[in-house]
């Protein structure tokens, strides 16, 4: 071989090389569909020891298209086995998002212990011809666990009022009155229903009209009470769109009290289940009792079908259970990753103290890690610091705490980002703690980082596309006083 075919070899071969597959990107311990598009979580339920994952789902694309219900099983939330399409789009037009409960006592008629789904059938030829309004709602049922669905005959069995945006069913068992409990997005506000059979609706009352953030629609909707310190309070989140925190989409969430007509909030105060700006439309699975677990779509409407995937696009979140805590005199969401997570963690380093050490290179521990571990520390809130998560191609994603009270994460040179140009970007969420002791846990998988702080009070998510793993750590502080109790864990991969 002469020289110059050498040096063309060397060329392609290096290219090759650093060519991306069709599973770069791809989580190791969150959901992702094999194949094509997906976006909201929808219908979740828990039912026989088993839980239903159902989701927006676009099965000839991987970009938005008419959509279906995709559906996925698992007995442990992370071990996901994909189930056939459950619900394709019909005459009345496309399966936009919903809810799944069980019907205990049969109030439908569709038998005893049927599953039964809520959800919006959204007519995109009259949209699309203005000559009315294009969305209502419509049900559907299983009586052999999920495996087989039958569409409603009398489907709407709620029919538009008269408004465009008009969606996403999230139906609850209200049992002091022995009804259900719709609680629907409408417009740019929430309107509850009622009903006695699933079938025909009463509407009881509207909330949001003036409070909470108003830069987009409203969408997704959930309605659940939690106790906290003996006392039960009830939680309404709302996803919007556009108008997070950080830009693009995000959720929202107020705290309150409902009497099975009105919710009446605690308070004005603009809260976020996640300042991240990869954790949109995210709801609870039903039928699991006091327990509240959590998931939502890892990614954000302002770049959602633009980002490097090849073959599929779009994750869910990690599932998270959500509690209630009081900070002064306000309440707040917490959420931390579910307790099933255990069984993926295995400890591969820990360390209880960083004394006067200004950095402290962890790259040795995590190196062989793939990209894909947990990381917890405690740190004192008068100083700052920043974790450096990088790889030999010079990428970089920062995540950390300012002395100011904020948390951030910083992927400006995180890897891949010329698909949009307000995806490098440094994103910023408050300290709600009051603790002069934070605590700080990341979970970092492939192309996602989610954080937790201050045991749940503030989390944040956000996605990120490196050319290779980041496998390279680094703690670097920004003071005197020291970083303690610093455990880095594997997590088990997807085979």
């Amino acid at each position: 071989m002469n020289t110059v075919k050498l040096m063309i070899f060397i060329m392609l071969l290096g290219l090759n090389t650093n060519k991306l597959s069709a599973q770069d990107f791809r989580p190791k311990f969150h959901f992702s569909p094999k194949a094509h598009w997906m976006n909201d979580p929808n219908g979740m339920i828990y039912h026989n020891g088993i839980y239903h994952l159902f989701y927006q789902y676009y099965p000839n694309d991987t970009k938005w298209g008419p959509m279906h219900w995709g559906h996925a099983t698992s007995k442990d939330l992370f071990n996901w086995k994909e189930k056939p399409i459950a619900l394709y789009p019909d005459s009345l037009g496309m399966i936009f998002s919903g809810s799944a409960v069980v019907d205990e006592n049969n109030t439908a008629g569709f038998g005893k212990n049927a599953m039964v789904a809520i959800f919006t059938h959204h007519n995109a030829e009259i949209e699309k011809a203005k000559t009315g309004f294009y969305e209502y709602q419509s049900i559907a049922y299983s009586t052999d666990n999920g495996d087989t669905w039958t569409k409603y005959k009398g489907n709407p069995v709620l029919p538009n009022p008269g408004i465009t945006d008009f969606r996403d069913p999230k139906v609850m068992w209200f049992e002091k009155d022995k009804k259900w409990i719709m609680t629907l997005a409408t417009k740019d506000r929430v309107t509850f229903y009622s009903s006695t059979n699933l079938k025909e609706w009463k509407k009881e009352s509207e909330f949001g009209n003036n409070i909470g953030a108003h830069g987009g629609v409203w969408e997704c909707p959930d309605l659940f009470p939690l106790e906290v310190n003996g006392e039960t309070k009830w939680v309404l989140l709302v996803s919007i769109n556009p108008g997070g925190p950080n830009g693009g989409s995000a959720t929202q969430y107020f705290t309150g009290s409902f009497n099975g007509e009105t919710f009446i909030p605690d308070s004005d105060r603009q809260k976020w289940v996640d300042y991240g700006t990869d954790n949109y439309a995210g709801i609870t699975w039903s039928n699991t009792g006091k327990r509240k677990i959590f998931i939502g779509w890892m990614n954000n409407w302002q770049y959602a079908d633009l980002v490097p995937t090849k073959e599929w696009r779009g994750a869910t979140t990690l599932p998270r259970e959500l509690g209630l805590t009081k900070v002064k005199d306000e309440f707040y969401l917490t959420s931390t990753p579910v307790k099933e997570m255990l069984a993926l963690i295995k400890p591969v380093g820990k360390t209880k103290i960083l004394s006067t050490e200004k950095n402290l290179n962890l790259s040795e521990t995590v190196k062989s890690l793939k990209g894909c571990f947990k990381l917890s520390l405690t740190f004192d809130a008068s100083e700052s610091f920043s974790i450096n998560l990088s790889n030999n191609k010079g990428e970089k994603l920062i995540v950390g705490y300012d002395k100011l009270g904020n948390y951030f994460i910083d992927r400006t040179k995180a890897g891949i980002s010329n698909f949009e140009k307000g995806f490098a970007r440094k994103h910023i969420a408050p300290r709600i703690s009051k603790s002069k002791v934070g605590k700080i846990t990341i979970v970092l998988d492939a192309a996602s980082l989610e954080l937790f702080a201050d045991e749940g009070l503030t989390s944040m998510t956000d996605t990120f596309f490196p050319k290779s793993p980041l496998s390279k750590l680094e703690i670097i502080k920004g003071g005197k006083k020291p970083i303690t109790e610093i455990a880095i864990s594997s997590i088990s991969v997807r085979k």
